[in-house]
């Protein structure tokens, strides 16, 4: 009888999930992929081979998308595979032909449709590389390594990146070993609500969802529900426009893609928010100042509770409203700071979530954002808070 192979000591337990690099939220990791592939591109230049990169993360929270979207701002062509679908390595390296040669035919490989062809800059995708059978893992090592098969090879200016879920736990994976490991440079996505609300309001899905996330943040991951099944699902509400006349279909439409707990939390806040709503723009683009101050009031009282406010509403506010000006699209307007100072100085808000917004503003990139602030009416108040 076989002896069990004893764990090291520091060896994460059995079952448990494992990824390698730096964790990081997609915004984070946007920045780092550009860098390493920027980085790439100059060792190429120098004569040097292209470093593979590996992104890792759970299922369905945007590793795909983050790394087309960054090979397109740098205008390299992509070229996608899932080495998962390979079931011979003929798939790989590609099937034998028979040629005319110099001392009679001779057998050579054609190289398998899914390989580029033109010149780069380029990215080859390998799309949830450790799906793959051991065997296929194997074959790419050779490909890892010098950016080419015995057979084929990768055009110039072409480099390579990869999507991995994480070892051990649920994952139906194969384990890479330390030699396949160090052929490559290794991060971590892991799903930021802020950046996911911000990408999916550039994406222009509807709204309604992502006020859900925003407030539900700690139900939208899940084993069905994901990023990509809340955008599918969110996709469906366009032809629902009053989400709490419709609930029976609303409901339908929610189990058929997400799990049973997000269901319900979903169900939930759109009868505690079928009341007025507000977003950015409606606060950013108000032609009335005193208007504005009004709909904010309506907004936060409570109907059960006239003296107390919905804390509930308005943070969600003051996060949608903070992930729209943190936004490096976002363009500053004159009657935005006019605005602001409504939304900041009105008399329900409190001091801390005052203080909060200030630093979410300050601390962005957004240098438009940040001057419509800095005006001694909210400076003011804000000091006297300190």
């Amino acid at each position: 009888m076989a002896r069990p192979r004893a764990t090291p000591i520091g060896a994460p337990p059995q079952n448990a999930s494992i990824s390698y690099g730096e964790r990081l939220g997609p915004a984070a990791l946007a920045d780092t992929l550009g860098r390493l592939l920027d980085g790439n591109t100059r060792r190429i230049e120098r004569g040097g081979h292209p470093i593979p990169i590996c992104v890792w993360g759970a299922h369905g929270i945007g590793k795909t998308a983050i790394v087309r979207e960054v090979a397109e701002q740098r205008g390299a062509k992509l070229a996608y595979v899932a080495p998962a679908q390979f079931e011979e390595m003929g798939d790989l390296h590609g099937l034998p032909v028979l040629v005319d040669g110099e001392h009679g035919p001779r057998t050579r490989f054609a190289a398998p449709d899914w390989v580029p062809r033109e010149p780069g800059p380029g990215v080859l995708l390998l799309d949830d590389i450790n799906r793959a059978d051991d065997r296929i893992l194997r074959g790419l090592m050779q490909l890892l390594q010098t950016s080419a098969m015995f057979s084929w090879a990768l055009p110039p200016g072409w480099q390579i990146v990869s999507t991995a879920n994480p070892e051990g736990g649920d994952y139906s994976v194969t384990a890479m070993d330390d030699a396949m490991l160090t052929r490559m440079l290794h991060v971590t996505l892991e799903l930021d609500v802020r950046d996911w609300a911000a990408w999916a309001r550039r994406q222009g899905l509807d709204a309604r969802g992502v006020d859900f996330v925003l407030a539900y943040p700690e139900v939208i991951t899940g084993r069905r529900t994901t990023p990509r099944s809340l955008v599918q699902f969110f996709e469906t509400l366009v032809d629902v426009p009053d989400l709490a006349a419709d609930i029976g279909l609303v409901r339908t439409l929610a189990s058929s893609t997400l799990d049973d707990v997000t269901v319900a939390s979903f169900l939930a806040h759109v009868r505690g928010t079928s009341g007025e709503t507000l977003g950015p723009l409606d606060i950013l683009d108000a032609d009335d100042g005193a208007a504005l101050a009004a709909r904010i009031d309506r907004l936060l009282v409570r109907e059960d509770d006239p003296s107390a406010i919905r804390l509930d509403q308005l943070g969600l506010l003051s996060t949608r409203l903070s992930t729209h000006l943190t936004d490096p699209q976002y363009e500053a307007e004159a009657r935005h700071g006019d605005n602001l100072e409504v939304f900041l100085l009105h008399p329900r808000m409190p001091a801390d979530l005052r203080l909060a917004f200030h630093r979410e503003i300050m601390n962005g990139k957004n240098e438009g954002a940040k001057a419509l602030l800095r005006r001694k009416s909210i400076s003011a108040v804000l000091l006297d808070a300190l």
